[in-house]
């Protein structure tokens, strides 16, 4: 489970919850129905007017992804297995790295070292990889942008909301007491409004996107280690290639590791 995102909900909730009570408010005053139903209601409306139905099926399975860990191997993991690889691959050519590609979990890694097994030009398979990654990307994109929306029409609902609880509230001029709840219920809806759309859509669109150009990175990695395999690179030098998507400690551990085991 992706804990960032639980946690971040989490202290947004207190963030709100806590301050009101300090500034003398009730948290339960964002108990209120219309408000809720204008602000949850009201965004569900407009994303789903603005999206067309096949990408709006895909909202469930998309919070799915923000609230689990990517299951991708990471740069770390694939460059002792990019050097295993080569080692083979030099010593009893690329035919022998066929039963590695059984073993292999990861869908597109393993149909690049299949491509590669099966005698693929390396243009050929960086063009179909790479057109993959494309793909990947752009509904990617599309899921963010879902989100990315949400968070865009939820403050303008909110204004909304409370135009509607000040209309209300005109109604009771001649109660002050009756007047001063239906103008403080009118601004409960800009409340979720702000809440909903900067402290959850608009973060949750940011994370998308994250996590989609984390793992693309990843899938870039992947491409060049095939390739690297592909063309009969020494261990070492594909170590060192891979090893620039790497921050300089992330690095330098993996050098050190490759050096310990070879040692």
């Amino acid at each position: 489970m992706d804990k960032t995102s639980l946690i971040g909900i989490i202290l947004g909730i207190i963030a709100v919850g806590v301050g009101m009570t300090f500034k003398g408010v009730s948290p339960m005053a964002l108990l209120n129905p219309a408000a809720i139903l204008i602000i949850i209601l009201g965004t569900m409306a407009s994303v789903t007017i603005a999206f067309p139905m096949n990408e709006i099926k895909k909202v469930p399975q998309i919070f799915g992804i923000l609230f689990k860990e990517q299951k991708t191997l990471s740069i770390e993991e694939l460059i002792p297995l990019f050097s295993d690889w080569a080692t083979v691959a030099r010593k009893e050519g690329l035919l022998a790295l066929e039963a590695k590609v059984q073993e292999v979990d990861d869908p597109f890694l393993k149909n690049g070292l299949s491509m590669a097994v099966d005698g693929q030009s390396a243009e050929f398979i960086r063009d179909v990889m790479t057109e993959e990654i494309e793909a990947m990307e752009e509904r990617h994109q599309a899921g963010a942008t879902i989100f990315t929306q949400a968070g865009t029409y939820a403050p303008t609902l909110g204004v909304l909301g409370a135009v509607v609880g000040l209309i209300a509230a005109l109604g009771h001029m001649d109660n002050t007491d009756e007047l001063g709840k239906a103008i403080a219920a009118a601004f409960v809806a800009t409340l979720l409004g702000i809440f909903t759309g900067y402290v959850l859509w608009h973060p949750f669109a940011n994370k998308l996107k994250r996590k989609s150009k984390h793992e693309v990175k990843v899938k870039h990695v992947m491409i060049e280690g095939v390739l690297s395999v592909l063309e009969g690179q020494a261990p070492r030098a594909i170590e060192q290639k891979l090893s620039t998507y790497l921050s300089k400690k992330e690095r330098l551990n993996v050098i050190t590791e490759g050096e310990s085991i070879n040692g």
